[in-house]
């Protein structure tokens, strides 16, 4: 299949930022759209948003961080749809501190989001895509994987192993499935709702208020990816706001 009309896409972290964001814009460009989150509220309201425009959107209860959520995301796009054509992994979480605050609790939660649940992914989609005889995952990671800064150790850490999963999952594919990582720089979204460090949380309102790009920005990059050919494989899309240093 190649463009965006008619493909089965599940989207995980869909209920705000770039996974709203991008779950539009391919409803839009007539992909059938299987959205998961934890803020089951959200979703509903963004299916709703969706079948008023004239698409269509299912979605379920998906926690990352548990294997059988991912499993079931992706048996409802087969339920639903018969096939899964693309799975945008991009649930994370990034509440950074500096390391001598020792806030080990989120450095948990960030390496079991933002690295476990990639892999739970991959372990759901996988076996259906070489079922099928194809399929693409494009994974959201950040910027924080091609440079480190001081409060972002652990979180650049998750990061940086999201771009090795996906690069070694892209060596292994073979010809028949593609591999995305898109890496956002600051992007207007509550990304800084979940930083418990008072320092590290107005570091990054100052930030998104100084410069920053809309989710929407992001999600243009990950149709463009999903919209080439099938024998066109965009491996990596850097997308941040030009006076990111």
């Amino acid at each position: 299949m190649e463009g965006i009309d008619g493909k089965v896409v599940a989207v995980t972290g869909a209920s705000s930022g770039i996974g709203e964001a991008t779950a539009l814009l391919l409803a839009r460009r007539g992909a059938r759209l299987v959205l998961g989150a934890r803020r089951t509220d959200r979703l509903a309201e963004l299916v709703r948003r969706i079948e008023e425009a004239g698409g269509t959107a299912v979605h379920a209860r998906t926690d990352v961080t548990r294997r059988a959520d991912l499993h079931g995301l992706v048996d409802l796009a087969r339920e639903r749809f018969g096939r899964l054509d693309v799975l945008v992994g991009n649930a994370g979480i990034g509440p950074i501190s500096p390391l001598d605050e020792l806030r080990v609790d989120d450095w948990d939660r960030m390496v079991d989001v933002n690295i476990k649940g990639v892999l739970h992914g991959i372990g759901a989609a996988l076996p259906v895509f070489r079922a099928q005889g194809g399929g693409h995952f494009v994974t959201v990671a950040s910027t924080a994987a091609f440079r480190i800064v001081p409060t972002m150790a652990v979180y650049a850490a998750t990061k940086f192993a999201v771009r090795a999963l996906c690069e070694g999952l892209r060596q292994e594919a073979g010809d028949s499935l593609r591999v995305t990582t898109v890496s956002p720089g600051v992007v207007a979204t509550e990304f800084g709702d979940g930083v418990t460090s008072p320092g590290a949380k107005a570091l990054v309102g100052d930030m998104r208020d100084r410069f920053s790009i809309p989710p929407e920005a992001v999600a243009r990059a990950i149709a463009f990816a999903v919209e080439r050919p099938a024998d066109v494989d965009v491996n990596e899309v850097v997308v941040r706001p030009t006076a990111q240093s």
